[in-house]
């Protein structure tokens, strides 16, 4: 017992600290452990959280409300299961968001992880702790219903976000009914920061989706890589390529170099994981960058349909002709453009017949 209770003094001394160590562990725990989305375990395991994390708000809120103080035990157990479940949530949300999308068009969601890490350290005060908790589990709720709509209407863009955002809406809605209910005065005090934070959050992530900043989910760029040659033999791929220069040498600008000869085709090869029932219209768009300026000037588009269920993506490839000397890339794209992924390469003319291998994907 005397161990308990030094620990529990540990923690109610530490707290602030203590809960901020909490969502990371959420952070790291669901970076680790989450799979497939479509995954029933996967689900189960997000709704666990927004329960926990939904039942500790409310909770906490109740025992704040009245005019007696929580013992400090219960009220650091809660504040921890709060931190916790909101921060495997958001690790969750965030672990899915950076597969379906690249680094540079993921950095607005990035940009709010750091800013509810630092939230968590400043907002100490019951109040502006009770908006804070509210509004991140409010953007909980749009972020898991942005990951499950199209799951259960089997397809992506405009109609399937905006059924997200207004199931989001109603399910908060009636959650700070709960919070009204459980303590009104106190949430009198809070309702006008959390309406107008509520608004901003909508706001904010209906810009990102409609100037193409929020990635295509729940799609996920599973392969993808450029190749002298592609052939289909069976249920395999066949490609032959050249050596590759390490993929974390790619952070520091240096991509495959391709040598071709004139009039060689070159391959892009693409794996785009779906859950099963949804079809998505996506395209290559392969584009050169023109030396004298700098722009990429796209060189052609081929569309094809994705159709969700198979583990490793559904797989598909297009070709370029006579690809000029020069840096490329192939974005893989929605047909609305929305950034799946991208594969970056220089071509440069063989002098002589580069060394290749050739390998098989599954």
């Amino acid at each position: 017992m005397q161990a308990i209770q030094a620990i529990m003094g540990w923690a109610r001394t530490h707290e602030r600290h203590l809960s901020a160590l909490a969502m990371a562990g959420g952070f790291g725990f669901d970076s680790y452990a989450f799979g497939r989305i479509d995954r029933p375990m996967t689900q189960a395991v997000f709704v666990a959280y927004l329960i926990t994390a939904g039942a500790s708000i409310a909770i906490l809120h109740r025992l704040e409300s009245r005019s007696e103080k929580p013992e400090p035990r219960t009220h650091t157990l809660l504040v921890t299961a709060t931190q916790f479940a909101l921060g495997a949530l958001l690790s969750g949300f965030c672990v899915f968001y950076i597969r379906s999308a690249s680094l540079g068009s993921s950095w607005p969601f990035l940009l709010f992880m750091a800013a509810i890490i630092i939230g968590n350290e400043y907002f100490r005060e019951y109040a502006s702790r009770l908006v804070f908790a509210a509004l991140i589990y409010f953007f909980s709720l749009y972020s898991y219903a942005i990951l499950l709509v199209p799951m259960v209407v089997a397809r992506i863009g405009p109609i399937s976000f905006l059924i997200s955002g207004a199931l989001a809406v109603v399910m908060f809605f009636a959650y700070v009914r709960v919070l009204a209910w459980l303590g009104h005065n106190r949430y009198r005090e809070a309702r006008r920061q959390i309406a107008g934070g509520m608004l901003v959050i909508t706001a904010l992530l209906n810009l990102f989706y409609f100037t193409r900043v929020f990635p295509p989910l729940p799609l996920v760029l599973s392969d993808a890589g450029v190749y002298h040659s592609v052939k289909k033999l069976g249920s395999k791929y066949q490609v032959v390529s050249e050596p590759e220069p390490p993929r974390w040498r790619a952070l520091f600008g240096t991509f495959p170099v391709l040598h071709t000869a004139p009039g060689e085709k070159l391959y892009l090869y693409s794996a785009v994981f779906a859950p099963p029932r949804l079809t998505a219209n996506v395209e290559h768009r392969w584009e050169w960058r023109d030396p004298s300026t700098g722009d990429w000037m796209q060189q052609q588009a081929n569309p094809f349909t994705v159709i969700g269920g198979r583990n490793d993506g559904y797989r598909a490839y297009s070709s370029h002709s006579a690809p000029k000397a020069g840096e490329w890339r192939v974005n893989i794209v929605t047909r609305d453009g929305r950034a799946i992924g991208r594969v970056r390469f220089s071509v440069q003319p063989a002098a002589k017949p580069p060394l290749l291998t050739t390998n098989i994907l599954k």
